[in-house]
Parts: C-alpha cells; structure tokens; sequence
C-alpha cells in the first residue's frame, strides 16, 4: 500500500500486523512516562500570577501531559489493543523502576562518598509516587483510551480534536483523582490544602495542554496514518484492559 492511500478498517483485521513506526510511539510513550515520575512528580514549584499571587503546581505537568497526547495516538492511529499493550509495556516500566530505585537507595554507601543523603531526598520517595503512580497511570490511561476508541466510532472519525480533548478531561481527571491523594496526602511536606489544590491544578493544566497541543497531535496522526496506510475503528473491540494480544 502506498503512503497517502488510508483506508479505514476494523481493529481485528489488524491484529498480528506490524507497523513501522509503533514501535517508535511505544518507546517515546514509556520514555516520557519513566522520566515524568523520576525527574518530575515529587518536586512541587510556584509560579506568581497577576492578581492571584503565588500557586503551586507540580513540576512533572511540563512534560506528563505528552504521554497522554501519546496515548491518544496510538489508540487514533492503531486501535485501542495497540494503546493497551503500549500501557502494559507502561506498567512493567513503572514496576521495574519502584524496584530499582528501591535497590539504589537501600544499598550501603562507601564510606568516601558523600551523596547518599541526597539521593535519599531525591529518591527515597520514589517507591510511594511510583506505587499511586501505576495505579493513576493505569486507570486513567485506560479511560482516556476507551473514551477516544468509542468517541472515535461514535463521531466517525470527524473532529479529532473533540474525542483527544474529551478523553483527555475524563482520562487525567481520573489520573489527578488517584495519584495526588495516594503518592502526598498525610505527606509533611504536602499539607492537605497543598494537594487539593495542586491536584485540581495539574488537572486544569494537564487538559489545556492538551488543547495547546492539538496541532501538533493533527499532525502527528496525519502523518503516521498516511505513511501506516491505515485508520483503524474498534468497532467490535473487546475492551478488557487485561490482555496485551494485538
């Protein structure tokens, strides 16, 4: 099939089918995930507003939000059983890296280097983001996806922006709702106020750049359905989130 030629089709006639460029999407979609949660979830900043004054806002939103845009194209372009896998492939990443950021830390320091207080700050933490992390991520990942596939059939494929933007408020709201409570609520460091307030925040923030991003997600999906050949509709799709057959 020629680049260019999209030609709609059902999700079961693609299973099986290798694409050339998921594999891409599915490496940018984890890398995104693993370094939001490291470099970005703990760290709470502030911006000063007109008027408003000093809020605070998570510093992980200058970068999550991607993984969702991400998570709107797989499902757009290759079907819901393809975002899934990519979710699952999420999933283990997360698992794998609670664990070894357990692993670093716990391990005794030589007794000339002088960093270990330092990354306990920085990672001491990491195994309770991480842990309402994938129970966030995996909630709201599989909303944002099932929300788009249906949206996606029930529109017949017009207004892409609606059904990324609407997945996008039902999926980060869903995320929002689990992980700040479950990784800083009860925290010393995140009085309660702190984190209602930051979790309706990043909420907020997660869905405008969501909406900031359209062009770039029209043009992401256009270019992988023209070179993929194909725009896939889950019409008849089984939406377990407990597979990951494509």
């Amino acid at each position: 099939m020629s680049e260019g030629n999209i030609r709609r089709v059902d999700a079961r006639s693609v299973e099986g089918r290798h694409f050339r460029y998921f594999d891409f999407v599915m490496a940018a979609f984890v890398t995104i995930l693993l370094l939001s949660n490291v470099l970005g979830a703990a760290k709470r900043a502030v911006v000063d507003l007109p008027v408003i004054g000093p809020w605070p806002f998570g510093a992980g939103i200058l970068f999550f939000p991607i993984s969702y845009v991400l998570g709107d194209v797989l499902t757009e372009v290759y079907g819901y059983a393809f975002a899934r896998r990519c979710i699952w492939a999420g999933f283990a990443a997360l698992m794998f890296m609670a664990f070894m950021s357990w692993v670093v830390v716990a391990l005794p320091p030589d007794a000339g280097w002088n960093g270990q207080a330092a990354y306990e700050q920085v990672f001491g933490q990491v195994p309770r983001i991480i842990a309402a992390s994938i129970i966030a991520f995996w909630v709201g990942e599989f909303a944002n996806s099932v929300v788009l596939a249906k949206m996606k059939v029930w529109s017949q494929g017009r207004h892409l922006w609606m059904r990324t933007i609407g997945s996008t408020v039902v999926g980060q709201g869903v995320d929002s709702l689990f992980f700040y409570p479950l990784a800083f609520l009860g925290s010393s460091d995140w009085p309660a106020d702190k984190v209602l307030i930051i979790m309706v925040t990043q909420w907020a923030l997660k869905v405008g750049w969501e909406a900031i991003l359209t062009p770039v997600t029209y043009l992401v999906v256009g270019f992988l359905k023209r070179h993929e050949g194909v725009d896939v509709y889950d019409e008849d799709t089984d939406f377990t989130p407990f597979a990951t057959k494509v």
